[in-house]
C-alpha cells in the first residue's frame, strides 16, 4: 500500500498538554504495562483508570447481563452491560473497549459509553470479552461477534427495544468492531445500521507515517502496540496476524469493505494509530464510498477517556452521538 504524505502536526493543544502535565505531577511516571505479568499490568491500567471514571453521568437504567456460550461459534460465556440513557429511542449501540486486545473492562470505558448512550439517545451494550495473551486472536473477536448476535434478537432480556442496531468502538475495539462486522457478513447474518470506529488499530504494519511520527513521547509508542499485537497473535511475531483479515481488517478485500454499512470514522491528530484510520478511508473511497475521517487535533491515543476532564473528549463524544442518532435514523 502507497504510504501516504507524512506531515502530521506534532504539538498538543494547550488543554491536552495541561491535562498530560498534571497527572504527570499527580502519579508521577508509570511503569510501561506492556511489560509487566499480565495481571500485574491490568491491575495497574484498571486504577490508573479510575480517574477518568468519577462523576458517572445519570442514566434510567444500569444493569448486567450475560451472554451465554457458543460453542458452534467459539465464545465463552461473559457479561454484557446494558446502559439505557432517558427516553432512549429503539435499537442500540454495541461499545466494544479498547485496551491493546490486552487491557482494560467496560468498567475502565464506563464513563465514555455513558456519554455516547446520552449524546445518541441509544441504549449502549458493552460486552466484555476475553482478553490476550491468555485468549489470543480469535478468541475476543468471537465474544464480541456473540454480544451482537445476542443484540440483534434483542428483547426484554437486554432491556432495549427491538430497532437500529450500530456497533462502536475504541483502538482495539475498533478492529474488534470492524473485524465482527466482516465476520457476520461471511456468515450471511443481517448487517448492521453502521459503525462508529474511534482511532483503531485495523493492521499490523508499524512503518506507516504516523508510527514513524509518533513511535514514542505521545503515551502510545510504536513498542507497545508491536506488544499488543504479539500478544493477541499468542506470542508469535506482533505481523503474525498480518494474512487474516478478520485480525488486520484493512486487509479486508474491495468487496467486504464496500458491502460494510455506513461508517464514521474518527481519529486523534497525535497517535501513532492515526495512519490506520486514514489508510481505512483511502481504501473506502476508492470504492466509491464517502466516509471522511474526523481527526481531532492536537490530542493523543485515548483521549475520549478524559472526558470528565477533557472538553475535546466531551465534544468528540458528542459528534459521535449525533453521527449514531443520523445513523439510526437512517436504517
Amino acid at each position: 500500500m502507497t504510504a501516504e504524505p507524512c506531515n502530521f502536526p506534532r504539538d498538543l493543544s494547550a488543554e491536552m498538554a495541561a491535562l498530560n502535565a498534571r497527572v504527570l505531577a499527580e502519579d508521577g511516571p508509570q511503569p510501561d504495562a506492556t511489560l509487566m505479568p499480565s495481571a500485574e499490568g491490568r491491575a495497574l491500567v484498571e486504577r490508573n483508570n479510575e480517574r477518568w471514571n468519577r462523576d458517572l453521568l445519570a442514566l434510567a437504567r444500569r444493569e448486567t447481563v450475560f451472554i451465554e456460550a457458543d460453542p458452534a461459534l467459539g465464545s465463552a460465556r461473559r457479561k454484557l452491560e446494558v446502559l439505557v440513557p432517558d427516553n432512549a429511542r429503539s435499537g442500540a449501540l454495541i461499545f466494544v473497549h479498547g485496551g491493546g486486545f490486552c487491557f482494560c473492562s467496560t468498567a475502565t470505558h464506563e464513563r465514555c459509553a455513558r456519554l455516547l448512550a446520552i449524546e445518541s439517545g441509544l441504549p449502549v451494550l458493552m460486552p466484555d470479552y476475553r482478553l490476550a495473551p491468555e485468549d489470543p486472536f480469535p478468541a475476543g473477536l468471537k465474544d464480541v461477534v456473540a454480544a451482537m448476535r445476542a443484540a440483534f434478537s434483542a428483547t426484554a432480556n437486554l432491556g432495549v427495544t427491538s430497532g437500529p442496531l450500530l456497533i462502536s468502538g475504541d483502538s482495539a475495539g475498533a478492529n474488534l468492531a470492524l473485524s465482527a462486522m466482516l465476520h457476520e457478513q461471511e456468515a450471511g447474518r443481517t448487517s448492521l445500521a453502521g459503525a462508529l470506529l474511534f482511532y483503531g488499530t485495523y493492521d499490523c504494519d508499524f512503518d506507516t507515517p504516523s508510527y514513524t511520527e509518533f513511535a514514542e513521547g505521545f503515551g502510545l509508542t510504536r513498542a507497545k502496540m508491536q506488544r499488543y499485537w504479539s500478544a493477541y497473535a499468542g506470542g508469535r511475531e506482533p505481523t503474525a496476524l498480518g494474512s487474516d483479515v478478520l485480525a488486520a481488517p484493512l486487509r479486508a478485500s474491495d468487496e467486504a469493505l464496500a458491502a460494510l454499512p455506513p461508517l464514521y470514522l474518527a481519529a486523534a491528530g497525535v497517535d501513532p494509530l492515526l495512519s490506520d484510520t486514514l489508510r481505512l478511508e483511502a481504501r473506502l473511497k476508492a470504492l466509491g464510498r464517502d466516509e471522511t475521517t474526523t481527526i481531532h487535533p492536537g490530542v493523543t491515543h485515548g483521549f475520549l477517556q478524559n472526558s470528565i476532564d477533557l472538553e475535546a473528549a466531551r465534544g468528540a463524544l458528542r459528534l459521535a452521538g449525533q453521527a449514531a442518532s443520523r445513523l439510526a435514523a437512517t436504517a
